[in-house]
Formats: C-alpha cells, sequence, structure tokens
C-alpha cells in the first residue's frame, strides 16, 4: 500500500511583499507631491501687509538674541550645554525607539510628528503661513513613521537611518541648497530683491566693462626642476608662495609696484629710476599693464602648486616608455609630448581645474592692491562689491550664479575624466 504526501498549494507571500512596496511607495510618492504643493502655495499665497510672527513661548531668534546679551564666557558653556541637550536626545531616539514594542511604537510616533512641527515653530513663521507650516510638518513626520513602518528591514530602521542624517542634511540643507536656490531667485530681482526685472542682471554682467598661464609655467618648472641639481632645495623656493595667503600676496607685491616721487620704495620702480627712467603707477596703467600686474601675482602664488602635482605626476611615468620612444628615434620635445603629457593627463586636468577655479573666484588680490580701480575687478570681487557697497542685491546674485556657470563644466569635465581614469584602471 502506497502512501500518498499532499503537495501544498504555493504560497503567495513574494507577490503580497511587491503589492504592498508598490503600495508604499505610491503613498509616500503622493505624500511628497502633497507636501511639494504646499510648499509652493506657501511661496505664492498672497501676500500680507505687516504680517506678525507665530511663537511657542521660545525662539531660536530670541535664545540667540538672549546669549548675544551676556558675556563670551558664559556664551561657550549655554552653546556647549545646548549642544549636549539635542546630542543625548538625538542619542536616546536612536537607541530605544527602534526597538520592538508598543511604546517604542509610540514613542517613534511622537519624534516623527513633534519634532518636525517644533523645528519649524522655532523659526517663528509668519502668522500667514502657520497652517502651511505645521500642515507640512505633520505630513512629513507621518509620512516618514508609515515609510519606517513598512519598511522591509522592519520598523525602526528608516527612524534611525534618517536620525543620523538628519544634522548633516540640515547642515547641507541650510548652508549649502539654501543660499543657492536663494542666490539664484534674487538675481532676478531689484538690488532691494523687492522689484522682479528679469534678466536685467545678467544684461549688467556681460555688459559691464589666467589659470592656464600657471598651469604652463608649473608644467615647465616641473620638468625643469626634475632634472636639476638641487632639485629639492629648487622646489622649496617654487612652493614657497603657495604657503602665503592671497593678502599676503597682495601686500608683498603692492610694495614691489609702489609708486612714489623720490625716493622709491618699490624694487620695480627702483629698478625703472635706476636707468633714468620715470616712476611708473603699475596699477593704474590700464588697461593691460596694470591687469597683467595683478596676474603675476596670481601666477606667483599658483605656480609651486602646480610644479609640486606634476612634478610627482612626472616621476610615476614609466621610465620603459621613455626609453622605448627614446630607441625609435624621438626627440626630447616628441618624447614629451607623446609619452610624458599623456602620462600625466589626469593630474594636468586635476591641477587645471583647481587653478582655474582659483582664478575665477579671486577676490583678495584685488582687493588688497587696486580695490577694483582701473579696470581691474574680477567677478569675485565684483560679487562682493556689489553687495557689500552698493547694497545691490540682484547684481551680486547674478554675478554669483554666472561665477557658479562658470565653474560648472570644469567641474564636471574634471569628474568625467577622473571615471574613465578609474575604468581604464
Amino acid at each position: 500500500m502506497s502512501q500518498q504526501t499532499a503537495v501544498s498549494p504555493p504560497t503567495t507571500t513574494h507577490g503580497t511583499d511587491a503589492k504592498g512596496r508598490a503600495l508604499t511607495r505610491t503613498l509616500v510618492v503622493i505624500g511628497f507631491a502633497v507636501i511639494v504643493a504646499l510648499f509652493l502655495l506657501l511661496i505664492f499665497s498672497a501676500p500680507v501687509e505687516d504680517p506678525k510672527r507665530i511663537s511657542i513661548g521660545v525662539s531660536l531668534n530670541q535664545l540667540f538674541v538672549w546669549m548675544g546679551g551676556l558675556h563670551p564666557l558664559l556664551q561657550i558653556p549655554i552653546v556647549l550645554v545646548i549642544f549636549a541637550v539635542v546630542v543625548a536626545i538625538v542619542l536616546v531616539l536612536i537607541e530605544f525607539a527602534p526597538r520592538p514594542g508598543r511604546g517604542y511604537l509610540i514613542m517613534r510616533l511622537v519624534a516623527c510628528l513633534a519634532i518636525p512641527v517644533l523645528g519649524f515653530m522655532l523659526l517663528r513663521p509668519y502668522s500667514n503661513a502657520v497652517f502651511y507650516v505645521v500642515a507640512i510638518a505633520l505630513l512629513a513626520g507621518a509620512l516618514l513613521f508609515f515609510a519606517d513602518f513598512r519598511s522591509r528591514q522592519g520598523a525602526g530602521y528608516l527612524f534611525q537611518l534618517i536620525l543620523f542624517m538628519t544634522p548633516a542634511a540640515l547642515m547641507l540643507l541650510l548652508g549649502l541648497i539654501y543660499p543657492a536656490v536663494s542666490t539664484f531667485f534674487k538675481s532676478f530681482f531689484d538690488k532691494k530683491g523687492d522689484t522682479f526685472v528679469g534678466l536685467e542682471n545678467y544684461v549688467w554682467v556681460f555688459t559691464n566693462s589666467a589659470g592656464w598661464v600657471s598651469v604652463v609655467i608649473g608644467l615647465a618648472y616641473a620638468v625643469f626642476i626634475d632634472r636639476a641639481r638641487g632639485e629639492k632645495v629648487l622646489k622649496v623656493l617654487v612652493f614657497m608662495p603657495v604657503a602665503i595667503s592671497f593678502v599676503g600676496a597682495g601686500i608683498i607685491w603692492k610694495f614691489m609696484y609702489d609708486y612714489r616721487q623720490g625716493d622709491q620704495l618699490g624694487l620695480l620702480n627702483a629698478i625703472v629710476t635706476m636707468f633714468g627712467g620715470d616712476p611708473v603707477n603699475w596699477l593704474a596703467v590700464k588697461p593691460l599693464i596694470n591687469t597683467l600686474m595683478l596676474l603675476i601675482v596670481f601666477i606667483w602664488t599658483q605656480t609651486g602648486f602646480a610644479m609640486v602635482i606634476l612634478s610627482a605626476a612626472i616621476k610615476a611615468v614609466p621610465t620603459e616608455q621613455l626609453e622605448a620612444a627614446q630607441l625609435d628615434g624621438t626627440n626630447a620635445w616628441q618624447r614629451f609630448t607623446n609619452v610624458t603629457v599623456p602620462g600625466i593627463r589626469s593630474s594636468l586636468i586635476v591641477v587645471l581645474t583647481t587653478v582655474t577655479i582659483a582664478s575665477l573666484k579671486v577676490y583678495d588680490i584685488v582687493a588688497v592692491m587696486t580695490g577694483g580701480r582701473d579696470d581691474t575687478t574680477v567677478l569675485g570681487f565684483e560679487m562682493v562689491n556689489q553687495q557689500q557697497r552698493f547694497q545691490s542685491y540682484g547684481h551680486s546674485s547674478a554675478l554669483a550664479v554666472v561665477l557658479f556657470l562658470f565653474v560648472l563644466p570644469l567641474i564636471i569635465y574634471n569628474a568625467r575624466s577622473m571615471r574613465k581614469q578609474r575604468e581604464i584602471r
């Protein structure tokens, strides 16, 4: 008599889990869309004349004002205590809230709903924005709690992950993302930030009347010093200006270019008068001479950096390749262009990108040596000058956006080149 084993029907757990995850993603996307919609309604809602700020009895602004009236020696322990309390709360939530159990579930729910609301209310929102602020905070907290509860890794995992990421995310949001977005929007408004002017600020930027040089000179230095006696001493001498700040370099070279009648203090005019010439106000001769004088200062400070990086890259080029090229009958220039330069391509890209970005955002040299007079202003200096001296936030923001757009292609090209290098390796 044979025994037959019953075969149980296949379970549908996998399909159920997949449907559950799809439902969770759908609800999270819908909730995020509602948050974005509320945020847009908050921004574009009708303005209220002289709106009052709502407080829950204490605010960050009141805290800072109170601390500002204290002695500096008292401010330090107060800041440390506040920091310790915040860290302690975060550590307690990270340690206990993710645990299983109804009590810990309630702790996570309260934290998800209360922390966003308290955080927003501590900023004292305007009276006409309280509804949107509270709604956004509650919806964001509920969305986090729902996503955490439905997490594949189990309830508490996503909550703990968000707590770990929140401090860094807040710093990134407040220190980088918000200023960048705010600057972009301000670039379309007038100097006071009240009236929309469209592209007028950008028209002003492009109608208002030398990184390569540093890299080329640095590469020449690197090739020369690599074959010269006393390599270490020469490298130290060339690299020394890198340790000097742009402000210090500007002061040093301002003395070099010093212009006065009578006894000359500046070395350049001392040489001119020694040969019978008249002293020249080098920083006022426009449009070419004074710009060249400033470029010399920048090149002087950046050449050492390029030289050190490229010199190390040149030493890493395999000698077998150079010897093989020499056996093929190539001269020194052909070996340099066909073997050395391709071998140090990644280092060249890094140095060129770094020096070019530094040249685009240079401020100190112009501020110390000329103050932007006689057509010597640059993007970085003019951006600060428009904001601080003329209080023109629109022009300053437009210059900041243009500076970012100039730097962005260099960063993208550098990132792509480094990725290609990694793929080749």
